[in-house]
């Protein structure tokens, strides 16, 4: 059974979660990003194929068998979500410096051309032109 920080999993409570595609190279660096960034170790990271990210999926209405994007749960214990660049957004305005900043500008965007950006590049990805996937162990991974 998967722990983050000592705490089983299945009680991670009030916890932020990223869930991403632990199939997919740039997926695996957002998620190394985000962990290195988040100095106050506060976001975990989990796969959207991994138990608990099945379990989140089932928990808040989503499917579990199409990975084509990020999943941002602020708080485990609700039961709401932030899909493609609104988690984006959410989890940049989370982190210092001037990550935030850049979370507020890019939610300044209507969220139509955000995602239409991020369809683009959940597109292109499985070809190969950014980081090939590969296994990734992280410290707060879940």
């Amino acid at each position: 059974m998967g722990v983050w920080s000592g705490v089983d999993f299945t009680n991670v409570s009030d916890r932020p979660i990223l869930l991403f595609d632990g199939e997919c190279g740039l997926c695996q660096a957002s998620a190394r990003f985000v962990l290195s960034h988040d100095v106050e170790a506060s976001i975990g990271v989990a796969t959207l194929q991994g138990e608990l990210g099945q379990m989140l999926l089932r928990r808040l209405g989503l499917p579990t068998d199409d990975f084509d994007s990020m999943v941002f749960v602020p708080n485990c214990a609700a039961s709401d979500c932030l899909l493609r660049t609104d988690g984006v957004v959410a989890i940049l305005k989370r982190l210092p410096g001037w990550w935030r900043g850049a979370g507020t500008i890019l939610g300044w965007f209507p969220t139509s051309w955000r995602d239409g950006g991020y369809r683009l590049v959940a597109r292109v990805r499985p070809t190969g032109v950014f980081i090939s996937s590969s296994a990734s162990q992280a410290i707060r991974a879940l």
